[in-house]
C-alpha cells in the first residue's frame, strides 16, 4: 500500500490498515484521518505523534500500558511477536530470561506500565542494558523515554507496511 492509497480511504478502512502501528490504540489513527491527506511516510508518522502528545495522560499511560512485557509471549501483537523475535528475546539463554523477567517486573512497579524499547536493530544485549540504566530514570524522564520509544516503533511498522514514495 502507497500513502496516497491509504490517503483515499475513508476512516473505518484508514483505521483499519494502520490502526495497530501504536500497540492497540487506533485512535491515533482515527484521529490523524482528519488531517490527510499525507504527502508521505513522515507527515504521516508526524501526524499520528502529534495526536498522541495532545491525548490526554491517562490515554499515553493506556497506550504504553498496551505493549507487552519485552521478552514475554502475553498479550502480544503479531507485530510485536516478530519484532521482538528479529531482536533475538525469543532466543534467551535461562540466565538471561530470568535477568530480563526481574529487570521487567522491578521497571514495571517504578513506572506503572511496560519497559518500552524499539527493539528493531538492536542485540538483546543493549536491550539488556538499557533496560538496567533506564530503571536509574525519574518517573518523568521515562514517561517521556517510553514515548519516544513508542514513536520508532510506531515509524518502524509505518515503513515496514507503506511502499515509500516514488519520484518521477
Amino acid at each position: 500500500m502507497t500513502v496516497a492509497e491509504l490517503n483515499a480511504l475513508d476512516r473505518e478502512r484508514f483505521v483499519e490498515a494502520i490502526g495497530w502501528v501504536f500497540e492497540h490504540s487506533p485512535w491515533a489513527a482515527e484521529r490523524a484521518w482528519e488531517l490527510r491527506p499525507f504527502a508521505n511516510i513522515e507527515s504521516l508518522h508526524a501526524a499520528m505523534v502529534a495526536q498522541v502528545e495532545a491525548a490526554k495522560p491517562e490515554e499515553q499511560l493506556a497506550l504504553l500500558r498496551a505493549h507487552p512485557d519485552l521478552g514475554t509471549r502475553a498479550r502480544m501483537s503479531t507485530a510485536s511477536t516478530g519484532e521482538q523475535a528479529g531482536a533475538g528475546l525469543d532466543r534467551l539463554n535461562p540466565e538471561e530470561f530470568e535477568r530480563l523477567l526481574a529487570l521487567n517486573s522491578a521497571y514495571r512497579a517504578k513506572f506503572g506500565f511496560p519497559f518500552l524499547f524499539a527493539v528493531k536493530g538492536s542485540s538483546k544485549h543493549e536491550i539488556l542494558a538499557a533496560l538496567e540504566q533506564r530503571l536509574h530514570s525519574t518517573p518523568e524522564q521515562e514517561h517521556r523515554e517510553a514515548l519516544r520509544q513508542v514513536y520508532r516503533i510506531a515509524e518502524f511498522r509505518l515503513r515496514d507496511l507503506l511502499a515509500p514514495a516514488v519520484s518521477a
